[in-house]
């Protein structure tokens, strides 16, 4: 039997195995174009225009006509899974993969579920006398 392991801050992590659900984050490439990332990059190759994340939120390179047909569909294209922090104008969610293994208490690492909100609202510091 495997020993839990939390880290200190588990909503930096992109995937969470702390039960048997596994959970991802996930972002959604197409609203990286619609919102106009600074960090979505963009070359041509073979006859094809392809796109991907500067920040490397996700890894995978897209063929741009491919996701704009498939979003010209209700299902749309999708996400992809994040493999670093989303940013705060990433549009991210959590994937659980197998929901049903869900405990009576539900999610035991509940701050992984916090998604990124921009900065911090306050700031915390100590003052010494």
């Amino acid at each position: 039997m495997s020993e839990l392991t939390l880290t200190l801050r588990p909503q930096d992590q992109v995937e969470c195995r702390a039960c048997g659900v596994h959970c991802d984050k996930v972002v959604y490439p197409s609203a990286c174009i619609d919102r106009s990332c600074p960090f979505v990059y963009a070359y041509q190759e073979h006859g094809h225009t392809f796109m991907g994340c500067m920040r490397k939120v996700f890894e995978v390179e897209i063929d741009v006509d491919m996701l704009r047909e498939a979003e010209a569909h209700r299902a749309g294209f999708g996400a992809v899974k994040a493999m670093r922090h989303p940013l705060p104008m990433c549009h991210a969610e959590i994937e659980p993969c197998y929901e049903q293994r869900t405990g009576e208490l539900g999610c035991i690492n509940p701050e992984f579920n916090e998604l990124p909100a921009g900065s911090p609202t306050f700031r915390v510091f100590a003052r010494l006398s």
